[in-house]
């Protein structure tokens, strides 16, 4: 029996799912993170291919997508090293959150994890991707820029130039750290500071949820960034006719962000129809898999 793999691997987790030649899935497989941009590029390599080996399990493989974050050319490299998993291919971790969100018609998706991107197929069925920049360039709307930014609002508050707010307090669980100076130092020195900024973001969805205005703030300020970028797509492919518009991951997916995108697009008149995906994106890989020859 031949068997197919596909993989979504982003900042945070890789997945994998080894499927059959009816296309069922029959073995799951979780790993970290294996974006070079957060991992390095020699252990991303060592995380992907030892999840590969683990989810194939000694299997005949005929063919192995792979769906990631970071360099395209690292991963193409590393396509082409790779012996046991059949024909195997390359693509942005853009595709198959798209794949949910339009089922192969035209039409965008707004993905935010780790990081963020917008990634579209246009009229005449061509792919197109925007913003995934990473963390040094500016990902609006993802956990870690959300998290940069209240983080900054806290350290204002502990410096005294702020008002105090539920922020400080937060950050100080989050971190174990309780001043300005050393929450600066740690941020900056610790290898696993892009992560803790990231990790922060959970907290201050719930934080604008009971009100607190700095983190109402931070939360409408990356978002406000996210769709201007949007927007940018859809003006050029789309013009002004209303387009799907699939919204994927728990952060935008938390009714502080659904209630702010709403409120972005009536104010800016963007005319999007929002589908908020609520199916993870390795089920979009599925899908991918599914109708692959």
């Amino acid at each position: 029996m031949s068997h197919k793999i596909g993989v979504d691997g982003g900042g945070t987790k890789t997945e994998l799912i080894l499927t059959d030649s009816a296309g069922i899935v029959i073995s799951r497989h979780a790993a970290p993170g294996c974006n070079p941009s957060h991992a390095g590029a020699d252990r991303a390599r060592e995380i992907l291919t030892a999840a590969l080996t683990a989810v194939r399990g000694g299997r005949t493989v005929t063919h192995t997508q792979l769906y990631l974050a970071g360099s395209p050319t690292i991963w193409q490299e590393l396509a082409a090293q790779l012996k046991d998993f059949g024909a195997v291919t390359t693509a942005p971790d853009s595709l198959p959150v798209l794949e949910l969100a339009t089922g192969g018609a035209p039409g965008l998706v707004l993905h935010a994890g780790t990081g963020s991107f917008v990634a579209a197929r246009g009229l005449d069925g061509s792919i197109h991707y925007a913003g995934g920049l990473g963390w040094k360039l500016g990902d609006p709307g993802s956990a870690f820029d959300l998290g940069r930014r209240a983080i900054a609002h806290a350290l204002l508050e502990q410096q005294g130039w702020a008002k105090p707010s539920p922020l400080s307090e937060a950050l100080k669980i989050h971190t174990g750290l309780s001043d300005a100076t050393a929450l600066t130092r740690f941020f900056y020195a610790d290898i696993e500071a892009n992560a803790r900024i990231a990790g922060f973001a959970p907290r201050v969805v719930e934080l604008v949820q009971h009100g607190c205005v700095p983190a109402q703030s931070a939360l409408a300020g990356t978002l406000t960034e996210l769709v201007e970028q949007a927007r940018l797509v859809t003006d050029k492919l789309f013009g002004s006719a209303p387009v799907p518009c699939g919204v994927s991951g728990p952060l935008l997916n938390s009714p502080p962000a659904v209630y702010a995108l709403k409120a972005l697009a009536a104010t800016h008149g963007w005319a999007v129809e929002y589908r908020f995906l609520t199916e993870p994106s390795i089920e979009g890989v599925r899908r991918l898999l599914a109708r692959s020859a």
